[in-house]
C-alpha cells in the first residue's frame, strides 16, 4: 500500500509540474520577465498522439475491465520495471500515459508495437526501462543528500524534469 501511495504521490506531482505554468523574472539581469515554457501537458503537435492514446488507452482499459485492481504484472505481459510489477493495472495504465507518453511528448506506439504491447522489438522500449532504472537511481540519491535544503521526501525528479515534452532532453530546450 505505501509504494501504491508513493506512485500516486508521483503521478500527482507529475500532473501538478505538468499543469504548473507560471512567468519567470530575471531580475539580476534587468531582463523583463518571460513566459514559462508550455507545458509538457501541451506541446506542440501533440493531438496525434493524443488521439492515438486515447484510443488505445479505451481499448487497453476495456480489455482489463475487471481486473483494474489486480497487479499490472499478473495483467499485462513482460513489466520489466520492478516497481512497477505491483501498480494495480489501472493506475499502470495511467502512468504510462501520463508519466512517460505526455512527459515525452509521444504516443504509446512510439515504444510499443501496437499489435503487441509485450513485444521489446523497438530500441524506445529497452531505452525507456534504462532511463527508468536510471531516474530511480538519480531519485535515490536525492533522498540521500545532506546538504540540501529541501526535505528528503520532496526532492525527486521524474521524466518530465529532462524531457518536458521532447523526446530528446536535447531538444526541449529549443
Amino acid at each position: 500500500m505505501r509504494r501504491i501511495c508513493s506512485l500516486f504521490a508521483l503521478g500527482t506531482t507529475i500532473c501538478v509540474i505538468l499543469s504548473w505554468n507560471h512567468t519567470l523574472a530575471s531580475p539580476a539581469s534587468g531582463q523583463p520577465p518571460q513566459q514559462a515554457r508550455p507545458s509538457v501537458a501541451t506541446p506542440p503537435n501533440s493531438q496525434q498522439n493524443l488521439d492515438v492514446n486515447e484510443r488505445l488507452l479505451k481499448q487497453l482499459t476495456d480489455r482489463i475491465k475487471g481486473r483494474e485492481n489486480d497487479p499490472a504484472e499478473q495483467v499485462f505481459k513482460n513489466i520489466q520495471i520492478p516497481w512497477l510489477k505491483t501498480v494495480p493495472a489501472g493506475l499502470f495504465l495511467r502512468i504510462m500515459n501520463g508519466g512517460y507518453s505526455r512527459a515525452l511528448g509521444v504516443s504509446c506506439t512510439h515504444c510499443h508495437v501496437e499489435e503487441d504491447f509485450s513485444s521489446d522489438d523497438k530500441r524506445q522500449k529497452r531505452a525507456a526501462r534504462e532511463m527508468a532504472r536510471m531516474h530511480r537511481m538519480i531519485n535515490e540519491q536525492l533522498g540521500k543528500m545532506e546538504n540540501l535544503e529541501a526535505p528528503a521526501s520532496e526532492r525527486s525528479i521524474n521524466c518530465a524534469t529532462c524531457h518536458r515534452g521532447a523526446v530528446s532532453p536535447l531538444a526541449a530546450d529549443r
